[in-house]
């Protein structure tokens, strides 16, 4: 397994992470899995033997209980060997504090965090949205308390806008708090957005990209083809419908380019679209999911071996799309602005 940097700070990661939304199974996340916690053990060491070791999850996934399966099934293991990362913004009670970035709410969070996964410390918390109602010095101070009380080791957010980054790094850097060295963000061959601006961002500011959904909501797992209806069983019918929408045109385009490369070297469609990302400028890791060990072990395949230059030519010209403005126009002058490398 290759490790990366996490952005501009001097901790590795590995190239890919595991997410645990299949832990659990409750609520909405249900389409997803329900790995109990003697299943999530099992996948855990199927991990570990890869050289991952890096498992992701919120508070907010099954209500706590990923949280509190993924600290069942690594209860006996050494922590030092473990990389664990979480996130909290969303509403997670019903009282009026509980939601947010305030300091009261992430203090909440974190100790309740800490509490079910079982561990003393968080390698990685993240902010899973913008919290708009609460100023960003509340916010990062809060954070960098937790960061000098060894609670959290790094920090970092996800679901953010330029902007949204920006001023939190710039308040940072203004009082010298811990900065986010991590955004997760949605990024796959279907959705190409955060290579306008973020990666731009992330790029100057030192920001590597935990990146979530690498298969665009399961739409790039190779079950959809052109010409072809949905399996009649699959989660694709609760989770393709509730993500970015995607032309279906440009999902077939991008599926057989997929597929074509994929018999070239020999590996599936899950793998290839994988592999495309690890190739990307900014990305630390990748968090793959898994709701049984086959596919587990098949994403695991995608690591250890690279596309050629004109294979990743052939998926960023059949996935690419014209950008928002400003984007398309500073394309445009590429001298001035030059690709993201």
């Amino acid at each position: 397994m290759e490790f990366r940097r996490l952005g501009s700070s001097g901790f590795k990661v590995p190239a890919l992470s595991l997410g645990t939304g299949t832990f659990g199974g409750k609520g909405m996340l249900k389409a997803w899995g329900a790995s109990d916690v003697k299943e999530a053990r099992r996948l855990i060491d199927i991990c570990l033997e890869a050289g991952l070791n890096m498992f992701d999850s919120a508070d907010v996934y099954s209500s706590g209980e990923a949280e509190a399966v993924l600290g069942g099934a690594i209860k006996g293991l050494s922590r030092e060997d473990l990389i664990i990362s979480t996130k909290a913004t969303f509403r997670s009670g019903e009282r009026a504090n509980d939601v947010g970035s305030s300091r009261y709410h992430l203090t909440q969070a974190v100790e309740g965090s800490l509490k079910r996964l079982g561990t003393d410390y968080i390698d990685l918390f993240q902010l899973h949205a913008f919290d708009a109602q609460t100023m960003v010095e509340e916010v990062l101070s809060t954070l960098d308390d937790f960061v000098r009380a060894g609670k959290i080791r790094y920090i970092g957010c996800s679901n953010f806008s330029g902007w949204h980054l920006m001023k939190s790094l710039a308040a940072s850097d203004r009082y010298g708090w811990s900065r986010y060295v991590a955004h997760q963000a949605y990024y796959s061959l279907i959705g190409r957005d955060y290579e306008w601006e973020l990666m731009p961002l992330a790029l100057d500011q030192g920001v590597g990209a935990v990146v979530w959904s690498p298969l665009g909501w399961g739409r790039l797992t190779g079950r959809i083809r052109r010409g072809q209806p949905l399996p009649k069983v699959s989660r694709l019918h609760e989770t393709a419908a509730n993500g970015p929408p995607v032309d279906d045109e440009r999902l077939y385009r991008v599926v057989d380019a997929l597929d074509a490369v994929a018999g070239e070297v020999g590996k599936t469609i899950p793998q290839v679209a994988l592999n495309w990302l690890l190739q990307r400028p900014t990305v630390s890791t990748v968090i793959i999911g898994a709701r049984d060990e086959k596919q587990l072990k098949d994403n695991l395949g995608a690591v250890g071996w690279s596309l050629d230059s004109e294979q990743v030519a052939r998926l960023d010209a059949a996935s690419a799309v014209t950008p928002a403005y400003p984007y398309w126009h500073q394309t445009q002058f590429a001298e001035r602005n030059p690709k993201p490398v």
